[in-house]
């Protein structure tokens, strides 16, 4: 991937939902809700505090993250749907 995200925002791929329930009933793509779920793919270099020194971000390349279902910017990179959002918006690392 050549894109780079600036400051504390990172490029998360959701990953797939389930297409089946666990009686087996197969959900189609109109019913099925935004996965929750994501890898984080790129990360920028961090953003600065108050007295302009670099704070890293937590999250690195290859996290597991939770995200909410309707936060980022949804961007096509290589055919690719992504993510783009503040590090902020991420709610925890599995």
């Amino acid at each position: 991937m050549k894109f780079r995200p600036l400051h504390d925002r990172v490029v998360i791929r959701r990953v797939d939902a389930e297409e089946k329930t666990s009686g087996g009933i197969i959900i189609p793509d109109t019913a099925q809700e935004k996965p929750m779920q994501g890898e984080v793919m790129a990360v920028g270099p961090g953003a600065r505090d108050e007295r302009g020194v670099l704070v890293p971000l937590e999250v690195k390349d290859g996290d597991s993250v939770l995200v909410g279902k309707w936060s980022g910017s949804e961007i096509a990179i290589d055919g690719e749907d992504l993510i783009v959002m503040k590090e902020s918006d991420i709610m925890g690392v599995f």
